[in-house]
C-alpha cells in the first residue's frame, strides 16, 4: 500500500485554512474533472483529488492524518502503525467498502472502518428535535482492566476548528466504568456523552470500542489468554508441578512428562471472566541451564555421554 500525501495532492501547506483547501479543490477540479477537462489522465487524477478532499475538509479525518502522516513519502510503501487512530473522537459513521471502491487502498485501509460502525449507532433525526449523532473512539485498555474492571481515566482527542479554520486537537477526560471480562472489539456505551441534540432533545452517545495494549506476558483471544510458560529441561523430560503467578492471583500447573517445546496446556476457567469464563492456554518453552560453570559443564557432558540422544534422528527418518 502506498502513501498518500493528500496536502501535495490539493497543492496546500500542512496549515492551509478550510477556506485555503476549499479554494485548491474548486481550482483542481475545474482543470480535472472529466466532462471539461482535456488533459489525458483527468479521470485518475480527479479521483486523487475527489480523495484528498474527503479527508482534509474534514476536521477529524485530518486531525487523525495529521498525526500518521508525517514521515512517510508519497509512494512509499505504507502501513499504518497498530492501533494508530486510538484515542481519537469521531462523529458520523465509517465508509462502507462501497463507498470507497473509487478511493485508494490507503484511505480504506484509514478511514473505512472509522467511526460509527457499532450496531444500535446513530444518528440525528430531522425535525425541530433531534436527537444528539453518537460519537465514536477507540481505546486502549491493559489487560489487567479486563481481568479486575473498575472504573478508570480515558482521555480523547477531539478534533476542532478555530476562527482561523484550522484543524487542532482538544484533549476530554472521562472517567469510564469498565466491566470486568470486557473483550477486545467490544462496545463500551456512555449515554449522554455523544453530540448535544437539538431542540430539548437528549444528546447522544460515545460508543467506545475496547482493544488491548500489547502486554509483555499475556496476549488475550477472545476470553482466553495466551501465556508462554518457561520449564527446566527436568520438568519437561520427568514431568513437574509448577506454581504460577496471575494477575488475579496463583494456580498450580502440571507439566505432563516428556513435555517439548511449542506444546500446549489449558487451564481452564484462569482466563478473561464471564459466563462462561475464558481459559488460559499455556506454550511451553523448555529453557536450557548454562554449562558456564565447571559443574554445569560436566553435567551437560555427562548427559552427551550417557543419553546417547541425537534430536536429529527422527528428521533424517
Amino acid at each position: 500500500m502506498q502513501f498518500k500525501d493528500y496536502y501535495q495532492t490539493l497543492g496546500v501547506a500542512r496549515d492551509a485554512t478550510a477556506e485555503d483547501i476549499k479554494k485548491a479543490f474548486r481550482k483542481l477540479a475545474r482543470k480535472y474533472h472529466p466532462d471539461v477537462s482535456k488533459e489525458s489522465d483527468a479521470e485518475s487524477r480527479m479521483r486523487e483529488v475527489n480523495e484528498a478532499y474527503a479527508v482534509l475538509s474534514d476536521p477529524e479525518k485530518r486531525a487523525a492524518y495529521d498525526q500518521l502522516g508525517r514521515g512517510p513519502q508519497p509512494g512509499q510503501e505504507f502501513r499504518p502503525p497498530p492501533d494508530w487512530d486510538a484515542g481519537f473522537e469521531f462523529s458520523g459513521r465509517g465508509y462502507s467498502p462501497q463507498e470507497t471502491a473509487d478511493f485508494s487502498d490507503f484511505f480504506a485501509e484509514l478511514f473505512g472502518r472509522m467511526g460509527g460502525a457499532h450496531p444500535g449507532a446513530r444518528g440525528g433525526h430531522a425535525g425541530f428535535r433531534a436527537q444528539g449523532e453518537d460519537h465514536h473512539a477507540k481505546v486502549l485498555l491493559d489487560i489487567e482492566d479486563a481481568l479486575n474492571g473498575g472504573t478508570r481515566q480515558i482521555s480523547l482527542r477531539v478534533p476542532q476548528v478555530d476562527a482561523q479554520g484550522r484543524v487542532h486537537l482538544a484533549t476530554r477526560t472521562l472517567n469510564v466504568k469498565v466491566p470486568k471480562g470486557v473483550r477486545a472489539g467490544q462496545v463500551i456505551r456512555l449515554a449522554g456523552q455523544g453530540a448535544p441534540g437539538t431542540g430539548g432533545a437528549p444528546a447522544g452517545d460515545l460508543l467506545l470500542e475496547v482493544q488491548f495494549k500489547p502486554h509483555p506476558r499475556y496476549r488475550a483471544e477472545g476470553r482466553d489468554l495466551h501465556l508462554t510458560l518457561p520449564v527446566a529441561p527436568w520438568e519437561a523430560a520427568l514431568g513437574a508441578i509448577v506454581p504460577l503467578d496471575l494477575p488475579h492471583g496463583s494456580v498450580k500447573v502440571r507439566i505432563p512428562e516428556g513435555a517439548q517445546s511449542g506444546q500446549s496446556l489449558r487451564v481452564r476457567g484462569h482466563g478473561l471472566p464471564g459466563e462462561p469464563p475464558g481459559d488460559l492456554l499455556l506454550d511451553i518453552r523448555v529453557v536450557l541451564p548454562p554449562a558456564s560453570t565447571p559443574k554445569g559443564r560436566e553435567l551437560y557432558e555427562t548427559m552427551a555421554r550417557e543419553l546417547a540422544f541425537d534430536p536429529r534422528r527422527q528428521e533424517r527418518g
